[in-house]
């Protein structure tokens, strides 16, 4: 057992460790994992740091690959869709007619009146008709027939 080397990666753990805590953002968690378990490594007799930091980036690797798809589904489960998103797939009465050439177009959705453009410039939509919304880009709907 190399005593220099089960230093670093305890220092390296503890590293790791401090840094997920200092952020919360899982960032090096599985750094962590990977440093613990090339100490347990070093300190069952392997002295090649080549394995070492193979273990390391293996075990980081797989603990990334494993963890961060099912971690992200529990932090990011409590996003919020902006109005913007909300609007996608519904079907808005247009309130004055829709020509990307001459640059017309206007609807109300929720009490908020949009710029509208058709997904196609050759189409014009008249006002009164129902049209679904498709995109939003920037201030403005992106609606189809």
């Amino acid at each position: 057992m190399n005593m220099i080397s089960a230093f670093i990666w305890l220092a390296a753990f503890i590293f790791f460790l401090v840094v997920e805590v200092a952020t919360v953002t899982l960032v090096s968690v599985w750094f962590a994992g990977g440093a613990l378990v090339a100490f347990i490594v070093n300190l069952a007799g392997c002295d090649n740091i080549f394995i070492q930091i193979a273990v390391f980036v293996g075990v980081s690797l797989v603990l990334l690959a494993i963890t961060r798809p099912l971690a992200s589904r529990f932090i990011n489960k409590n996003i919020v869709k902006t109005n913007a998103d909300e609007i996608i797939g519904k079907s808005i009465k247009i309130l004055e007619k829709v020509d990307n050439i001459n640059g017309t177009g206007l609807a109300k959705y929720n009490g908020l009146e949009w710029t509208v453009r058709a997904s196609d410039d050759n189409v014009i939509i008249e006002e009164g008709e129902m049209v679904r919304v498709i995109e939003v880009s920037g201030v403005k709907l992106i609606v189809e027939k």
